[in-house]
């Protein structure tokens, strides 16, 4: 008898228990996580800001934030060294035409690992770099205007020419 009436009590407590978890939520078109592909129900706990971090405040209305350097830092040392290689193979002949597409891909390899490591300030000073070595690489000029556009449509300043960034420093895991 002692065990049948301990058995009912542990099963009201879970089923307590089960009543009181958080349950799904009818999911509203027209909110972000509208999208949920899973085709499992989501609950708010899942989607509750609690331990998150706190939304960025806005700059006053006509006013646009500056930009930040942000991303994953990688290595870059082969682009770095291509592009030194690229860059003293220039200063001997500045008026060489293959040489500064050499030097215009050189930039605009590291400038797309950057882009690919959402360092975009960064990426953006060398897509910069390799336009002007190269007018005519027009990916590097679609990359700068996409890198602006995304800057404006956020409401931030885009880094000035001459103003971006190194990449940011890579440590090498132990």
């Amino acid at each position: 008898m002692f065990m049948r009436n301990t058995f009912i009590f542990l099963l009201g407590l879970f089923a307590i228990a089960c009543n009181n978890a958080a349950s799904p939520v009818a999911s509203n078109p027209n909110s972000p996580s509208a999208n949920n592909t899973s085709g499992t129900p989501q609950t708010v706990l899942a989607h509750s800001s609690e331990n998150g971090t706190p939304p960025s405040v806005a700059p006053a209305s006509g006013e646009k934030g500056k930009w930040t350097q942000s991303g994953e830092p990688i290595d870059t040392k082969t682009f770095d060294a291509s592009i030194a290689a690229a860059e003293k193979s220039l200063s001997g002949k500045p008026t060489d035409a293959t040489l500064k597409k050499t030097v215009s891909e050189a930039y605009y390899k590291r400038a797309v690992a950057l882009t690919d490591a959402r360092q975009y300030a960064s990426a953006l000073g060398d897509y910069r770099r390799a336009f002007k070595n190269d007018p005519s690489n027009t990916e590097a000029k679609e990359w700068i205007d996409k890198i602006i556009g995304i800057y404006d449509t956020m409401n931030k300043t885009s880094p000035k020419e001459g103003e971006e960034p190194p990449a940011l420093p890579f440590t090498k895991d132990k």
